[in-house]
């Protein structure tokens, strides 16, 4: 078993002042592969104390060094890809070729998308051209409380680290103590880039522990989250009263509008998105509406097309559905999974417990309900699992006003080959996101939602304005 106890503060491992041991539970075996240290105040408190030391040296330093130290961080990053993959899969469940492909891969893709938007930011910029002697002055916010979830680990801490760092900010990382170790490489790969003493610094803990300790610090300007709605409503509270700035990346309840016009490809599209990452994405589709004339048929191909995708060890090469994250996870869903039957949706593929010849990990069957009505707790509750709920429209306007009939708004789906409805549905959408007919958004694109999904957003210029403050000064002088 792999001990993970110590944390990374001030340019070095340290060992906790306030810790206590946690396993960390593999999932594809509920057997455990690590032990971590959950931290206390003592620690969260020189985390803290070391990157506001390291602030105002980071700030200040030039430009050209804050990049090279992140294009370093690429290049190192680059090299141990695969160690990065293989600890995802091994503390989440990722299956190993997924891990590779996407999960480890999530991090490079970021860190090379900020270096690119970096190149074009101006910590200095015109008011305009009626004000010649104002200037509008983007600084960096100061010491960044970051809380990182288990789900897509290394792309929300290159989401919030890389582009921290990149303006001048320091950091203090709380990763999930279900998935600490991809985070524990990370800190390794900063050491290893050679960033200054206190930039960045790592402590693992629990929610009600460092969690709550970095939302409520006096020296902690900002809090960047992304985890569920749940816990972002709790931050909030706990850091209301040091005037904060928070950022949250919290849950979603997609819907996917799928036209009678769509492409042959739209529905088993739309269902094998929902099972990528074992159902545990903010912005699955897990709401799949389908024009009423294709709806049946919709159905019948979700249904095959969930019985036809395997469910294996995250340890074992293909492209198979890994497990869920944790027992607390499995019967989460499970119990969602009831409260469909008991609420009358029909059951057309997966179902309860484990799939077939399966009694060990955290595995759930893939999973399709048809005949789902809007007022049903599968349409309504984040479920985290794979799990798609279906229903049928017969109006543009009937789809919309179910799509947005929801708490959440982070991504919504359309499937047309109408050009002009899909433009027309993007704007009437609530959401933060809209993907349509299976094009993924490109680098530099932000993430973000409406309502219960967060505030904020990630990702490209965006996502480096949102670890600023805005300066307005008037009276400056030509240089």
């Amino acid at each position: 078993m792999l001990d993970k106890r110590k944390f990374y503060i001030d340019g070095a491992w340290v060992d906790p002042q306030d810790g206590r041991d946690l396993e960390v539970i593999d999932p594809s075996n509920e057997e455990p592969c690590a032990v971590i240290s959950l931290g206390g105040q003592a620690d969260t408190d020189a985390a803290v104390a070391a990157a506001r030391r390291a602030f105002i040296p980071w700030a200040e330093a030039p430009r050209e060094d804050r990049v090279a130290a992140v294009q370093r961080l690429y290049e190192i990053y680059k090299r141990r890809s695969d160690e990065m993959a293989e600890a995802i899969s091994l503390e989440m469940g990722a299956p190993i070729d997924m891990s590779k492909a996407q999960q480890s891969t999530s991090g490079t893709w970021h860190i090379k998308g900020f270096l690119k938007a970096y190149e074009n930011f101006e910590h200095e910029r015109m008011l305009g051209d009626h004000a010649p002697n104002d200037r509008i002055l983007m600084d960096p916010i100061g010491v960044v409380g970051m809380i990182t979830p288990w789900n897509w680990p290394m792309n929300q801490v290159t989401l919030k680290v890389i582009p921290a760092v990149l303006v001048g900010c320091t950091c203090v990382l709380k990763p999930s103590e279900i998935a600490p170790l991809s985070s524990l490489l990370f800190a390794e790969m900063m050491d290893e880039a050679g960033f200054p003493a206190g930039v960045f610094n790592l402590v693992n803990g629990d929610g009600p522990g460092v969690g709550t300790q970095l939302s409520s610090h006096p020296d902690v300007e900002m809090i960047s989250f992304t985890g569920s709605t749940r816990a972002g409503a709790l931050i909030s509270k706990a850091a209301a009263d040091t005037f904060k700035r928070v950022s949250l990346e919290l849950g979603g309840k997609g819907a996917n509008l799928v036209f009678a016009d769509a492409d042959d490809k739209a529905v088993k599209r739309g269902v094998l998105h929902v099972m990528n990452n074992t159902g545990q994405s903010c912005n699955a589709p897990t709401r799949m509406l389908v024009e009423r004339s294709r709806y049946d048929a919709a159905v019948e191909e979700a249904a095959a097309t969930a019985q036809k995708v395997t469910v294996g060890s995250a340890h074992e090469e293909g492209r198979h559905m890994g497990p869920v994250v944790s027992e607390t996870q499995f019967n989460k869903i499970q119990d969602l999974i009831q409260k469909g039957m008991d609420e009358g949706a029909r059951l057309v593929a997966g179902g309860l417990g484990r799939p077939e010849g399966v009694n060990r990990g955290y595995f759930v069957r893939p999973t399709v309900f048809a005949d789902v009505t809007p007022d049903m707790t599968i349409a309504r509750e984040e479920i985290f699992g794979p799990v798609l709920s279906m229903m049928a429209f017969d109006t543009e306007d009937e789809a919309v006003a179910i799509a947005n009939d929801t708490d959440y708004g982070l991504t919504n789906y359309v499937q047309s080959g109408d050009g002009a409805r899909r433009n027309r549905l993007a704007r009437r959408l609530r959401s933060g996101m809209v993907e349509m007919n299976g094009q993924s958004r490109a680098m530099g694109s932000p993430f973000g939602g409406y309502k219960a999904s967060g505030n904020g957003r990630e990702g490209g210029k965006w996502g480096l304005d949102e670890f600023c403050e805005v300066k307005a000064v008037s009276g400056w002088a030509a240089e």
